[in-house]
């Protein structure tokens, strides 16, 4: 895994050992920043079960102002400090080392409105709907603010109309999909 663009271009990132985490793969976060990257210079961005680190890093690669990375695991947590350090981005990012909701909460209240929100929680499991039913009232996001969320092919996003989101964009890729949400 590699910082695929930007001032850390090729940098090698670490992961942890095991299978509480699922890296998103090179060719798969290229396409994703591909997609908004116009939108990355001066932005705000909120990586929600960061794991490596890997999305929020990219994000300040490539012109991020602020990437706040959420993660629950302590190993993951620091294997984030550690891949901070390595591509010395360090100054633009804040590490969270708590579950999502604790993290969400910690950061309401301090001016925060981000242009991006991605997250890519356990798959199957109905996290990204908690988190969505948690931004719908909250200060962290706007009309502006794109939230991303990986998930499985057969993750159902049915509910997002009667939670004030649309959809504006889904890529599917082989064993999983990225949906594009705003608020209406």
């Amino acid at each position: 895994m590699r910082v695929i663009a930007g001032k850390a271009r090729r940098l090698v990132l670490k992961t942890i050992e095991g299978q509480d985490t699922r890296p998103t793969t090179d060719r798969i976060k290229e396409t994703l920043f591909n997609m908004i990257q116009g939108d990355m210079p001066d932005c705000c961005f909120l990586d929600l079960f960061s794991g490596s680190g890997a999305i929020g890093i990219e994000a300040l690669s490539r012109g991020a102002r602020l990437a706040v990375m959420v993660e629950q695991s302590p190993g993951a947590a620091e294997c984030i400090r550690e891949n901070l350090k390595t591509t010395k981005l360090e100054d633009g990012a804040a590490v969270l080392n708590c579950d999502v909701t604790t993290g969400l909460r910690r950061l309401e209240g301090k001016g925060y409105v981000f242009d991006f929100v991605f997250m890519d929680p356990p798959y199957n499991n109905d996290w990204e709907k908690k988190v969505l039913q948690y931004l719908a009232a909250s200060s962290l996001i706007d009309e502006e603010t794109t939230i991303i969320v990986e998930a499985s092919l057969e993750t159902s996003f049915d509910y997002l109309e009667n939670l004030g989101y649309r959809i504006v964009r889904e890529k599917d890729y082989k064993t999983n999909k990225h949906v594009f949400v705003a608020k209406n």
